[in-house]
C-alpha cells in the first residue's frame, strides 16, 4: 500500500474556515472518484493560528502505479485543478510512503 501525505497550505484569497469549507465539501466530492483510490482522509489542525498548515490530507493506493494513474487520468486532473483555485500547491510539503500500522484499536 503506498500513501500520498499531503501538507496543505491555504491560498491566500481563504480564510482558514473558508479553505476547511471547500476542502471538505466539492472538493472531496470529487476526490472521492479518483480512480483506484483504496482509502481518504484529511485532518485539520486544531489551532489552525498556530499552525503552519491548514490541512492533511492522505490518499491511499495499492501501488505507485495506481497512484500514478490516478493523478493521470481525467478525475485526477480536475482534482489537481481544483485544488490549485484555493491551496497553495506550492507551499506544503508531499510525501509517498508505505505506512506500517504498530497499533490499530478502531
Amino acid at each position: 500500500m503506498i500513501k500520498l501525505v499531503n501538507m496543505l497550505v491555504r491560498d491566500d484569497d481563504y480564510t482558514h474556515e473558508e479553505f476547511v469549507e471547500r476542502w471538505r465539501g466539492s472538493h472531496a466530492e470529487l476526490a472521492r472518484e479518483f480512480p483506484g483510490l483504496v482509502k481518504y482522509a484529511t485532518s485539520v489542525p486544531t489551532d489552525p493560528e498556530r499552525s503552519e498548515y491548514d490541512g492533511i490530507v492522505e490518499l491511499y493506493f495499492e501501488d505507485m502505479a495506481a497512484l500514478k494513474a490516478a493523478f493521470d487520468s481525467e478525475v485526477g486532473q480536475r482534482v489537481n485543478a481544483d485544488a490549485a483555485a484555493f491551496t497553495d500547491m506550492e507551499r506544503g510539503p508531499t510525501l509517498y510512503v508505505e505506512e506500517t500500522v504498530h497499533l490499530d484499536r478502531s
